[in-house]
């Protein structure tokens, strides 16, 4: 790991509150950091991890909710998304492994760590879990992709011809189209209620399709995602860090069904089933979302400060 720092060092006034903004390497990848809330070692970190096509700033409002109740927290870039580095050819899966291991093992400093994902993040979360390299105080893992998904991403793995065609087409769709048609997607799959979606963060989305070959060149890679789930929970019995599943009621990519069976997978996991939430949760509810890490972070401190003591309940949590 090599670290690039490029913000000053927080003086004694400094509004711990605030979000700080630097750009580090991990794993051979640079990539950009967000930081709040407190710098103090005794802390417990929380660790964000987003979505495919996605990047650290979904997490910018519930980063802000974080930080004014005093939790440390730190939202990175992963490779091939936001302003990191991109992937490399080969598979994802395993880049992605080292890059999150890398950016773990920098936080050891901190007194406890919990990792928390969104979608492909909800999918590192369990992998460095089903891991014994690094010690995890505890894992929350956000509709995740790869036990029971919905038919679209189903689709996308299984039927990769017609993709393929698309992108051989003699007479590529115009820019301007492209964006238009994702424009529209994107806030009825990411959002509970599309007519609700912040309009910066759907620009966000949008701008990775500037184009036709940039579009059907993350449908590919979308493609070779979901081939790779489909090998990327063979650990879940080694999972011994607590875990809290997030199945979310409107998710239009993994349905909530994908989370009970990744709990019945896990026994000693927690579900909670948020019927109104759709795929990005922080998007649609950062309060909710920055609620739900502090109770679940409240219940792994006390847990190892008195062992097998009952867990802090959790907001709306299901039966489990």
């Amino acid at each position: 790991m090599e670290r690039e720092t490029t913000a000053r060092p927080a003086s004694p006034n400094t509004d711990p509150a605030a979000l700080r903004v630097g750009y580090r390497s991990f794993a051979g990848s640079r990539t950009r950091v967000l930081e709040a809330g407190p710098r103090d070692r005794q802390a417990t970190r929380l660790v964000l991890l987003h979505g495919y096509c996605d990047s650290a700033d979904t997490w910018r409002p519930a980063l802000a909710e974080l930080a004014a109740t005093g939790t440390s927290v730190l939202a990175v870039d992963l490779p091939g998304f936001g302003e990191a580095d991109p992937l490399r050819p080969g598979a994802m899966l395993p880049q992605l492994d080292a890059f999150v291991d890398a950016v773990l093992k920098e936080q050891r400093q901190y007194r406890k760590i919990i990792v928390a994902g969104n979608s492909l993040g909800g999918t590192m979360s369990l992998r460095v879990a089903q891991s014994s390299r690094l010690p995890i105080a505890g894992v929350v893992s956000i509709a995740a992709p790869g036990f029971v998904d919905s038919w679209l991403v189903r689709t996308v793995g299984r039927y990769p011809l017609p993709l393929r065609l698309a992108a051989s087409l003699p007479l590529p769709i115009p820019g301007f189209l492209v964006r238009s048609i994702a424009e529209y997607v994107v806030p009825r799959l990411l959002y509970a209620d599309h007519g609700g979606a912040a309009a910066e963060q759907v620009r966000r989305f949008t701008s990775l399709f500037p184009d036709y070959r940039s579009a059907t060149t993350r449908l590919e890679q979308a493609r070779q995602l979901v081939e790779e789930l489909a090998e990327a929970y063979q650990g879940l019995d080694q999972i011994r860090a607590p875990l809290l599943v997030v199945a979310c009621g409107k998710d239009r990519l993994v349905t909530p069904a994908s989370g009970e069976r990744l709990h019945a997978l896990v026994p000693h996991s927690r579900l909670l089933v948020r019927s109104e939430w759709g795929h990005c949760p922080q998007l649609d509810d950062p309060a909710g979302v920055a609620e739900m890490l502090t109770y679940f972070a409240a219940g792994v401190t006390r847990q190892s400060k008195q062992d097998g003591a009952e867990p802090v309940p959790i907001p709306n949590a299901a039966a489990g």
